[in-house]
């Protein structure tokens, strides 16, 4: 049941009438005819644009359109009246048994209520976290892993085959360093006495790693020269941080299911086959980069590179792919690696990167749209950066983890639930504050605590419609006889409720899912509303005393939303509470 699609169906089902009528030209096309809620709720139900988008291209005036569209809409039951507003808009109210329908659709389709076929099976890959191996994930990558992940429940719900994916980063020079980090902790395991340089990596979760290094190797490394261990340390600890990182993100409800090594792309021939592809296309060439903005060209020394002509797929500069020395540069295993994702078969990309890759957009989109001869799209979300706070200052550095506030210091400190919610409590390009005491509280500035309550409110009235001997399982509520549900704040609630189905689709088609945490807090909030209202009119309680069929009709109601709330919370990554402590 997606009522929105519905009205938009008989929408178009009356302008195709006034069509066969000749009221309007056959050559119309209907793809930008939308209906939506009107801006202010006191305007209708529903508006739709039918006749201001339709009215150039019919060369009518939109009034003339909506006055003959109107008549046609208004002959459906469904439609209680359909009124033209200003040049041309036209604003539907639905007649209360459609309101009243809603709740059993809910109940009968479970948290299927809402899923979408929108995607129809296309494969997506969403490449989330993918932080570099030398170190538990930080706070920055938890926003990163809660946005990704919800991002790729969001698409499964509405009918996309989703890859979740994390790309190891363990090709670079970084891995060298943690090898030689780790070397210092297998030394220090041996009784000695070491000292972190600069660029080395000095947190205390290395410790084990090099305690567990001695056990496997005794003292074998002990004085050898770095060309003896290197190689064999550097696979240790890799593996080793990798370990910590998967059971990081399993703290945080995160399972992936493809992890693919950089380390892969190298000495296989995948970089250079690649670039081959792009070469073929016309679009490596050596030459020579203007200088970079800021510099003097007196400062800047031009030298010939291998260069992607990354400008032809709308990029600002052509981009290096191979250094004057002959080695690669960062961004040629990246172009495989995505090579590899369009060889795959995906037929879109998502890749979440932290906002300090904002200058990999356009050199990445246009990689693919190179790769891909424009086929397979990419999209790519910056999540911002998280702000901690707690007892009103700025939260403090993690001593285990020696310069950063890790993941397992958030999970830990509020649990995994309320760091997933909080997570998505700003869309992903901006800011967000994250203060340890007030995502605690209990209170309506709380989205987590409050989206939970009314979760909990419902299991509640159905504890005590049980214990009063009023059935209350689902066959026996979708039965129920809703047609006394006349009060505003119970059309209230069944409106919102009405609107999930429309809002999955948007918030897939955007790929932002905080718009799911935002619309469970609408809906929370006129769940609340309905129950505070019932503190002062017993008619809008859920429990009626002795009338056990009205009661199931209110808590049919209310248990729609919980269904309704429980399905968008499944999609965040959330266990939805059935009482609160």
């Amino acid at each position: 049941m997606n009522l929105f699609s519905d009205v938009r169906a008989l929408v178009i089902d009356a302008l195709q009438a006034m069509q066969a009528a000749d009221e309007l030209p056959q050559e119309l096309d209907f793809k930008n005819v939308a209906v939506e809620p009107p801006r202010d709720a006191a305007h209708g139900d529903m508006a739709t644009n039918a006749a201001m988008v339709l009215a150039k291209p019919a060369r009518q005036k939109p009034r003339d359109i909506a006055e003959k569209l109107a008549a046609r809409l208004a002959d459906d039951d469904r439609i209680a009246s359909a009124e033209v507003a200003g040049p041309g808009f036209l604003n539907l109210r639905l007649d209360g048994t459609v309101w009243q329908a809603v709740p059993k659709a809910v109940l009968q389709a479970g948290t299927d209520f809402g899923r979408s076929t929108m995607g129809q099976g296309a494969r997506i890959n969403v490449e989330y976290v993918s932080a570099n191996p030398t170190g538990p994930l930080h706070v920055g990558h938890t926003r990163g892993a809660v946005f990704g992940d919800a991002l790729a429940s969001l698409l499964d719900y509405a009918g996309y085959d989703v890859t979740r994916e994390y790309y190891i980063n363990d090709g670079g020079a970084q891995v060298d360093v943690l090898a030689r980090s780790v070397y210092l902790r297998y030394l220090e395991a041996h009784g000695q006495e070491v000292a972190f340089e600069d660029g080395t990596y000095p947190g205390d979760y290395l410790i084990p790693v090099g305690e567990a290094l001695k056990d496997k190797v005794g003292d074998a490394y002990v004085g050898q020269d770095e060309s003896v261990w290197l190689i064999e340390v550097r696979e240790f600890a890799t593996a080793a941080m990798m370990d910590l990182i998967r059971e990081d993100l399993s703290r945080l409800g995160v399972v992936m299911d493809n992890f693919y090594s950089e380390k892969s792309l190298y000495g296989t021939g995948q970089i250079e086959k690649a670039l081959a592809e792009l070469d073929s296309k016309g679009l490596i060439y050596e030459g020579v980069l203007e200088p970079p903005k800021g510099k003097k060209p007196e400062d800047w020394e031009p030298r010939e590179q291998t260069l992607f002509k990354s400008t032809e797929h709308g990029d600002d500069v052509d981009r290096p792919v191979k250094k004057s020395d002959g080695s690669w540069t960062y961004f040629a295993p990246d172009i495989a690696y995505h090579y590899d994702k369009v060889s795959r078969g995906f037929d879109a990309l998502i890749d979440v990167f932290g906002a300090d890759h904002g200058g990999y957009v356009k050199r990445m989109k246009a990689a693919v749209s190179a790769l891909s001869g424009g086929t397979v799209p990419l999209d790519i979300k910056l999540t911002q950066l998280v702000k901690l706070y707690k007892n009103g200052e700025p939260f403090k550095m993690s001593k285990r983890a020696g310069t950063f506030v890790t993941l397992r210091d958030v999970v830990d400190q509020v649990g995994p639930d309320v760091t997933r919610f909080v997570m998505l409590t700003r869309k992903n390009d901006a800011s967000l504050d994250f203060d340890f005491d007030k995502v605690l509280e209990q209170s309506r500035e709380n989205p987590v605590f409050y989206v939970q309550y009314a979760h909990a409110r419902v299991c509640s009235v159905l504890r005590k419609a049980e214990a009063a001997g009023i059935a209350v399982d689902v066959e026996t509520l979708a039965a129920a006889d809703l047609s006394g549900m006349t009060h505003d704040s119970e059309l209230a609630v069944a409106r919102k409720i009405a609107e999930w189905p429309r809002l999955v689709e948007i918030a897939a088609r955007t790929n932002e899912p905080h718009r799911v945490a935002f619309y469970l807090y609408e809906l929370a909030s006129d769940l609340h509303a309905l129950w505070n209202r019932g503190n002062d009119e017993v008619e809008l309680r859920f429990l009626q005393e002795d009338n056990p069929a009205l009661s199931q009709a209110k808590i049919a109601l209310a248990q729609a939303v919980a269904v309704v709330i429980s399905a968008g919370l499944g999609i965040l990554g959330v266990t939805p509470a059935k009482e609160m402590r």
